[in-house]
């Protein structure tokens, strides 16, 4: 995530940098540096952005879960922790997703998958960018 998207987010949510410092639990100066590219994003909060955003961006409309969209076999669905757990609109929050037949245990090889993944683009849409 670079500042341009962390900016774009922040706006969607329609919060202020104080307000957005209180929900992410961080000070104001850490989301100034954070969107003047001052500082990298962590991926904790790039996570909790994009579970944020996922919350106001599902109530647009309904989604199948991740298992049907992707048409997952029975042994892969049974692996997976978006199946165990039933999470299947929020499978790309959870690492250790068997995702292309790999288990994906770190955020950020996850997120390169997940972003061009059809459950992604479904929920967020193309306009995560759009401020």
């Amino acid at each position: 995530m670079d500042n341009h998207e962390f900016i774009s987010i922040r706006k969607q949510l329609k919060k202020t940098q104080r307000q957005m410092s209180e929900l992410l639990g961080s000070s104001i100066k850490a989301i100034h540096s954070y969107e003047q590219g001052w500082r990298s994003i962590p991926p904790y909060v790039e996570r909790q952005l994009f579970f944020l955003l996922s919350r106001v961006k599902q109530r647009r409309g309904v989604l199948e879960d991740c298992w049907k969209i992707k048409k997952c076999p029975s042994m892969r669905k049974n692996q997976c922790p978006a199946w165990e757990f039933r999470v299947g609109k929020l499978c790309w929050f959870i690492n250790g997703t068997i995702c292309e037949g790999i288990i994906h245990t770190r955020w950020s090889e996850k997120m390169k998958i997940c972003r061009s993944c059809e459950v992604w683009k479904a929920l967020m849409g193309d306009d995560s960018r759009e401020a």
